[in-house]
């Protein structure tokens, strides 16, 4: 049985062992057992526990020292104490030195049952966590960067030479050239990594809200207040906070910016317990800052604070060498998402690509592939699944999926509302009935969506209209 189900019992009365062995045993779990806390602390060194069940008076080395011990060399496991004189004073100070419950004896399986059952629950989130920790450090790692131009790899390499560093970084760039994935690199691969990376979008909340969020606010600070809020400086703690479009905040939240930038600390809203916090900044913007500090809707002071290190990252316009390696790589993660059997672009698709100007950048390029990757039903993806202008500026928004042929009549011509019938149907088959993505996928709203699916009559029976 995998360590994820695996039990030590550790009781050096052999009745009460064996109680735990058979109850636990017939409860699904894998059961291994220790007399002594030598023996228990030999155990644990060698092998990997999901939970340690504890007596503390033990012979040769008592449980409150094996106790210590685990929590020094495997924090993670959960430990459940049990005793037979307990004291709320043996209580306290176990759960003081990392145990997760305390049961006394005689207690009642079914009770030690359910708690071993909520250990098990909290391990196993302990493990998913740091297997999601490392799957994004991975997945965030400056080796995955793909580009070759100059002001790419010059970003890139800023970037990991700041990583270690607790330095406010500026990150600036047209939406969609990949300053967020850039933010979440710098953290996953710094000091910070196991702390929070939290993000608050600046042009999506009202000066009031946006006020609440990063600093949060106390009850009855404002109407609807009903409840303290714990803003995102404090629960970014020790980790990394991304201020996306900081060029979109007001002048009076600038200037409480400034002062946590300044000096880490902070009030909440309608409070006056002054909050000290340990967070790396990391702002971005598509806006030119120094143009608004002339304008005089950007502070010269903040302005200096955030850009200790300045990132750009260019538009991929100015990248086009870029475009058939990048489009590659979103055509083999759609390609497996999908399970589709697609194995590259055609010539003409390459060219098309690299001529386009892609105003949504890396962003609107993902989405152009995902969408080509879907609706393809040939091996390599051709100029008509692009959905994209030519350079003729004529349309090549027909997927050729779905064109007719005229000249040697191999089937039958089609109206263009039959052919964006089966254009909504095949999307919303291979997306599982995802209206959302479907509709991402096809360039329109979900609005639009949903009343081409009313007038073809895609709406499932009972669905809301």
């Amino acid at each position: 049985m995998p360590a994820q189900r695996t039990i030590l019992a550790v009781e050096d009365e052999p009745v009460l062992r064996q109680v735990l062995v058979d109850a636990l045993s017939q409860a699904g779990y894998c059961v291994e057992t220790a007399e002594d806390g030598v023996e228990a602390v030999n155990k644990v060194e060698q092998q990997e526990y999901a939970v340690v069940i504890l007596d503390i008076g033990l012979p040769r080395l008592n449980g409150m020292d094996v106790l210590r011990f685990i929590k020094k060399r495997r924090p993670d496991i959960p430990v459940i104490i049990v005793t037979v004189n307990a004291t709320m004073a043996d209580a306290i100070e176990a759960l003081k030195q990392g145990a997760y419950e305390y049961i006394r004896k005689p207690f009642d399986l079914g009770e030690l049952e359910r708690i071993v059952a909520r250990a098990m629950d909290r391990r196993l989130l302990i493990d998913e966590n740091r297997y999601l920790h490392s799957e994004l450090k991975a997945h965030y790692d400056f080796d995955n960067v793909i580009g070759m131009t100059p002001e790419v790899q010059q970003a890139y390499l800023m970037a990991t030479q700041v990583a270690e560093s607790n330095a406010t970084v500026l990150i600036t760039g047209e939406t969609g050239t990949g300053k967020e994935f850039l933010a979440r690199a710098i953290h996953y691969q710094s000091g910070r990594a196991e702390k929070p990376f939290l993000k608050v979008n600046c042009g999506a909340l009202p000066e009031t809200l946006l006020e609440s969020e990063l600093f949060g606010h106390e009850k009855g600070a404002f109407t609807h207040a009903l409840s303290r809020h714990i803003g995102r400086f404090e629960r970014a703690h020790g980790g990394t906070l991304l201020l996306d479009e900081i060029g979109d905040i007001s002048l009076p939240v600038q200037v409480k910016l400034l002062r946590v930038l300044q000096e880490r600390e902070f009030e909440r809203v309608g409070g006056t317990e002054t909050i000290r916090v340990d967070v790396r900044v990391i702002a971005a913007t598509h806006r030119d800052l120094e143009a608004m500090i002339r304008e005089g809707t950007f502070r010269q002071d903040l302005y200096y604070r955030l850009n200790v290190i300045p990132i750009h990252l260019p538009p991929l316009r100015e990248r086009a060498e870029d475009i058939p390696t990048l489009a590659n790589h979103f055509l083999e993660r759609y390609r497996k998402e999908t399970g589709k059997q697609v194995t590259g672009f055609t010539y003409e698709a390459l060219e098309l690509l690299q001529s386009y100007d892609w105003p949504g950048n890396i962003r609107e390029l993902e989405n152009c592939v995902e969408r080509a990757v879907i609706l393809t039903r040939d091996e390599r993806i051709d100029v008509g699944e692009l959905f994209l202008p030519s350079r003729q500026g004529l349309s090549t928004a027909r997927p050729a999926a779905y064109s007719s042929s005229l000249a040697d009549g191999e089937r039958p011509l089609r109206t263009l509302k039959e052919i964006e019938k089966e254009a909504i149907l095949d999307t919303l088959e291979r997306l599982g009935g995802n209206q959302s993505r479907t509709a991402l996928v096809l360039g329109i709203d979900r609005k639009t969506l949903r009343n081409k699916m009313k007038e073809y009559g895609l709406l499932r029976s009972g669905e809301s209209e």
